[in-house]
């Protein structure tokens, strides 16, 4: 048996210069963490040659192709196992639209562990391209190169989208103190939605040659706030996301919504410095950069939403039980 931990992310600054049909041409950068909130897939071989797949279904196969679990699916044709496995999934967040990354954390997850069965100690980049080839290429989503890189390689990290291809993974130089800081004043509240991010994302990936200068502002964001934290200037973090979500709502019409956008008014008025939905947007969480001196302001602000309590993970998906019978 193999189980896997891979960590969701909290999105930053530079969300949508992940795209292909905006990098290629442009370069894109992004600065975004992982979270200690994780994505958990157990491999276990089974006596018989069918495939059982456990997430919010149940699947009894006998062959890789009559898998409806696409991820699984494409997962177990690139490492190629092609029977008697079974394969679960557990989640400490909803395992979709939560705006966290987890359709992503799963693929690197599955992938992961999939190698391992086999014998393999998969490096962090070839899980990162892989599950970008399985659900950019192969299976057509709509989505950038952000979420699998940073499940892959965790921590505090500035990603780089390169024009002529490759991506670029550095961890952001912070110390002990930034980290501190940064556990103390981020804050994730449960807005009570989810929602399919495909539409929101089709939308702001046909608007990419329109919203060529707002996405260009976006990734200088992500850069100058890469240098603010390496200085410690943790404020400077929540101004410019303040700034960065202003330009995120003009990507796409379903990014933000009137109730949203009340909420966030709100968070602000008692004493928040900046925020964002992270992921697509239209739901999921909302993050907000908060003075220690005003959380609990905030808690009162929003007590409605359920907070999620979080610290950074330095870690991507990693291995953390394995044990096999020969």
């Amino acid at each position: 048996m193999i189980i896997t931990q891979t960590p969701l992310r909290i999105s930053f600054l530079g969300g949508g210069t992940d795209f292909p049909g905006f990098f290629k041409k442009n370069g894109g950068c992004v600065i975004t963490t992982t979270i200690d909130k994780y994505v958990y897939c157990i491999v276990k071989e089974r006596f018989d040659d069918k495939i059982y797949v456990n997430w919010s279904k149940k699947e009894i196969v006998n062959s890789v192709s009559e898998i409806k679990h696409e991820l699984v699916r494409e997962a177990m044709r690139k490492v190629g196992v092609k029977k008697g496995v079974e394969i679960s999934f557990l989640s400490d967040i909803p395992s979709s639209g939560s705006g966290l990354g987890s359709s992503s954390s799963v693929t690197v997850g599955v992938l992961n562990a999939l190698y391992h069965y086999v014998g393999h100690t998969p490096p962090a980049q070839q899980l990162a391209s892989e599950a970008c080839e399985i659900e950019i290429d192969i299976l057509k989503k709509p989505i950038g190169f952000q979420d699998q890189y940073i499940a892959a390689f965790g921590g505090l990290r500035f990603i780089e989208f390169r024009k002529r291809g490759g991506v670029k993974v550095e961890k952001v130089d912070i110390g002990e103190t930034v980290v501190e800081d940064l556990d103390n004043q981020l804050m994730l509240f449960f807005t009570g939605k989810t929602r399919s991010a495909a539409g929101i994302l089709t939308e702001q990936k046909s608007n990419i040659k329109k919203k060529t200068l707002v996405l260009n502002k976006m990734a200088h964001q992500a850069r100058r706030v890469c240098h603010f934290l390496e200085n410690g200037r943790v404020s400077k973090l929540g101004e410019v996301m303040n700034e960065g979500w202003k330009l995120k709502k003009s990507l796409a019409s379903q990014i933000s919504n009137s109730e949203l956008d009340d909420l966030y008014i709100k968070a602000k008025e008692a004493g928040a410095i900046g925020g964002k939905i992270p992921g697509a947007g239209g739901g999921g969480f909302l993050l907000l950069v908060v003075p220690d001196t005003k959380r609990q302001a905030i808690r009162r602000a929003l007590r409605g939403l359920k907070e999620m309590p979080f610290r950074l993970e330095i870690d991507g998906s990693k291995v953390i039980f394995d044990i096999r019978r020969y």
